[in-house]
């Protein structure tokens, strides 16, 4: 549509109209008449007014020589005298009369100016020094001041629209994070959308009189030329109302200076408060802010994409400058799950926007939440790998005492099983971290190398090929055994040892049991090696610490001549007496958390011990009875052996039993 030419009314970048230097909006007098003179009984009925504005648009249109226009008709005099009127009524105190409470009043001044502007486009096509010039010059200051009256109800509606209370309490980031699970109530800045629906069903910020009325500001200003004033107006306001509804959930502009001093505890804070804020624009405003622009300009299908594009830039961008700053901070492994859920978050977004539909605006959008997501993700990637980095460099001197589960072990595992959560996420972040990386033939053999871990068995069996995070999943996990293992060797005792290998390596086994995504990843071939290994640390134990209480209860060398050698019977009960009694005082103070190794341990120890014992002292007691200090070689029974054994790895120092008489 063509504008009308030479506008006497102009507006400004906000929208505001100017005025002239009296203060008052500037309207053509002709004849001596104002523009809000009204329609006297002598003028024609509108009917007939328009017909012949019809008419006479049409007798423009065909006319070829240009200086010999057209007679002029009465309703061509008609038809500005009657707007005025409208619009002066529409204007006046009387609220029964405002624009937007009577549909057929509106609907009659709507196809009015229609009209009007349709008859100035055409007039101005013809001299200026013709008989249609004062017809022109009424036409334009009549429609002039039209648009000025739209405008300013325009502005009145957007600016006053009533607004309730937001989101009480909704975005306190101390909630218990559950980064699956969000749940938010609908924001009163837009239309209230439930989740899932395509209907409009109700705008708080607007009644649906208020939309309505905006509906036919549009359809009267946009077809009279004033598609560009209409459009800067209403994408204005509504950004200045986007950007206060963040401001009211608590968002604020911090710039990237502070967002580097931050401690990360409050940033932490700042953090769950920007994805909250982004996912209830993602699910909820932005649907809703799309579909008071396709109710707006319902008439104009190709408005609301660039508008609501315009108009969700303005707040991802926003959005954006803080992401941009928090990936600049000092990495370090706490921070990665905030990092994801920021990934994700903005992974969402970007499937909002795309949804939308919104046109060139949005895919230019969508390129720079693209870019701020891998950016993240490349965050997340360095974090991750920091784990490895500080498995590798903690060498600590000193062992775990009672070698119980290494400090490592727990937070390691922890880390894992949480980051598992992630896993989605995790595999997309490696997954594009390679793509960024190429895939040179010395990277991909490495690679290969790599997703060959976890023993023979994985190749028998014909293991395929690991992804990304499952391949740095492994890695860590090796890099855990390898430092592990150089714990160990920290104790002297090497009955310890092995303790604390199966302490941490049952430890290990349980956490990934107990994840299915760990277990899925790293593949039973894994775990069976590490079972494996455990029952090799078992029965490592059992040696050293078991073995030369058995040789105590020896057979051999006791009998000279076919007789039992008292003295050397007498040796051997009191070495084993000595040897159990260190065992007890020793590895009572020793810890095995897991209850079922516990279990597991004493019942193999009773299984060996016990049975030999009993074999022994049914043998040789009797050539012990007759002496004066029998109880002294024999100091237990067998169940006195059995409750001993039952107090082994318990943690605590335990009094020794004395045998049962």
């Amino acid at each position: 549509m063509e504008k009308a030419p030479e506008k006497s009314v102009s507006f400004s970048n906000n929208g505001h109209k100017k005025t002239n230097s009296a203060g008052r909006d500037h309207l053509d007098v002709v004849d001596g008449r104002s523009d809000g003179d009204h329609q006297n009984a002598e003028d024609p009925p509108p009917d007939h007014v328009m017909e012949e504005v019809e008419r006479f648009v049409d007798a423009l249109s065909s006319a070829e020589d240009k200086s010999n226009p057209p007679e002029i008709p009465p309703a061509a005099e008609s038809l500005p005298k009657m707007v005025d009127s409208m619009i002066s009524k529409f204007d006046s105190k009387d609220s029964s009369c405002r624009f937007g409470q009577n549909k057929d009043e509106d609907s009659a001044f709507v196809d009015a100016l229609n009209r009007l502007s349709k008859l100035a486009n055409k007039l101005s096509a013809f001299p200026s020094n013709s008989p249609l010039a004062h017809c022109l010059n009424r036409s334009s200051s009549v429609l002039h001041r039209a648009m000025t009256f739209l405008d300013d109800q325009f502005r009145s509606i957007l600016n006053n629209s009533k607004r309730n209370n937001t989101l009480n309490n909704l975005l306190d980031p101390k909630t218990p994070k559950s980064h699956k699970q969000q749940s938010f109530k609908d924001s009163d800045c837009c239309v209230t959308v439930e989740p899932g629906s395509n209907k409009l069903e109700d705008f708080p910020a607007f009644s649906q009189e208020a939309i309505s009325t905006m509906n036919k500001i549009t359809r009267a200003m946009i077809p009279a030329g004033y598609e560009a004033e209409c459009c800067l107006l209403y994408g204005n306001l509504r950004r200045q109302a986007f950007q206060d509804e963040l401001t009211k959930l608590g968002f604020d502009n911090i710039n990237a200076e502070d967002v580097q001093r931050m401690q990360w505890e409050p940033l932490e804070e700042e953090i769950t408060m920007w994805i909250n804020i982004v996912k209830h624009c993602a699910s909820t405003l932005f649907a809703a802010e799309r579909k008071l622009c396709d109710a707006v300009f319902s008439d104009f299908p190709w408005l609301p994409k660039r508008l609501f594009g315009e108009i969700a830039a303005s707040v991802v961008m926003r959005s954006l400058n803080f992401s941009g700053a928090v990936v600049l901070t000092k990495r370090s492994t706490e921070k990665l799950f905030k990092f994801l859920d920021m990934y994700e978050t903005l992974r969402d977004l970007v499937v909002a926007i795309d949804g939308s539909d919104s046109g060139d605006a949005s895919q230019e959008l969508i390129n720079e939440i693209s870019v701020a997501q891998s950016r993240l993700g490349e965050a997340a990637v360095s974090i991750f790998c920091e784990l490895e980095n500080s498995i590798s460099c903690d060498q600590g001197r000193t062992p775990v005492p009672s070698g119980a589960v290494h400090p490592l072990t727990r937070y390691t595992m922890n880390y894992l099983e949480y980051a598992c959560e992630y896993k989605d996420t995790l595999e997309q972040v490696f997954r594009n971290h390679r793509k960024m990386e190429g895939d040179s033939e010395q990277s991909n053999s490495s690679y290969e190398a790599k997703n060959r871990r976890g023993g023979d068995d994985a190749h028998d069996e014909g293991a395929q090929e690991m992804s990304p995070f499952a391949t740095e999943l492994m890695t860590v996990m090796d890099l855990l055994d390898a430092n592990l293992d150089m714990k160990s060797k920290l104790y002297r005792d090497p009955a310890l040892r092995y303790i604390f290998l199966m302490n941490n390596g049952r430890y290990i086994l349980q956490k990934i049991k107990g994840s299915s995504e760990i277990y899925e990843m790293i593949g039973p071939a894994w775990t069976r090696k590490r079972s494996s290994d455990m029952r090799m640390y078992h029965k490592n134990y059992q040696r050293e610490t078991w073995s030369r209480v058995l040789q105590c209860m020896s057979h051999e060398g006791l009998q000279v001549s076919g007789k039992v050698a008292k003295p050397v019977l007498k040796e051997r009960f009191k070495c084993f007496n000595a040897l159990f009694e260190e065992i007890h005082k020793t590895q009572s103070t020793w810890v095995v958390s897991d209850e079922q190794l516990q279990s597991e341990l004493r019942v193999s120890i009773s299984a060996v011990v016990i049975p030999a014992y009993r074999s022994f002292l049914g043998r040789f007691k009797q050539h012990l009875d007759a002496s004066r200090q029998a109880d002294k070689y024999i100091r237990y029974q067998p169940e006195d052996i059995e409750t001993l054994i039952d107090e082994l790895f318990d943690g605590n120092p335990a009094s020794m039993g004395r045998r049962k008489t």
